[in-house]
């Protein structure tokens, strides 16, 4: 597990910005179950340089947009061990990958990038992508 002091600039990066923390398996849960009749962006964050680079600026930048998630949430990986490990049940076919972003619509999963659609791809890219995304899906 990482150290607190180490993670929460991470966490704050996407929580000032609106990002709700599912800290528990219960509250990715309650996430999931809420997002029936709307939808739902969950981040699975990390301290990688992926991350940083690449994945939060790419979902903060997506969100400027009109047609955007009804619920953004984010779990830590390596920090919030037991709600990323009930997140990912949520995400097959997909092996457990982080970072990774995960949209559900109606409860369902309906777009995912893992940490390969991440790593190397800019932020504007991850912007895009998901934004068709949610033209689609929101």
């Amino acid at each position: 597990m990482y150290p607190e002091h180490l993670v929460m600039p991470m966490k704050a990066d996407l929580v000032q910005v609106g990002f709700k923390e599912l800290t528990t398996p219960d509250s990715v849960d309650e996430a999931i179950k809420n997002s029936i009749g709307s939808s739902l962006l969950l981040v699975v964050n990390s301290v990688c340089g992926c991350a940083a680079g690449n994945l939060r600026p790419g979902v903060k930048l997506s969100l400027q947009t009109d047609k955007k998630p009804s619920h953004i949430t984010t779990v830590f990986a390596g920090f919030d061990i037991e709600a990323v490990a009930q997140a990912r049940t949520y995400f097959a076919p997909y092996p457990p990958s982080s970072p990774c972003v995960a949209l559900f619509k109606d409860g369902k999963l309906v777009h995912f990038l893992e940490r390969h659609n991440i790593e190397g791809i800019s932020a504007q890219l991850i912007a895009e992508n998901l934004q068709e995304a949610y033209k689609e899906f929101c």
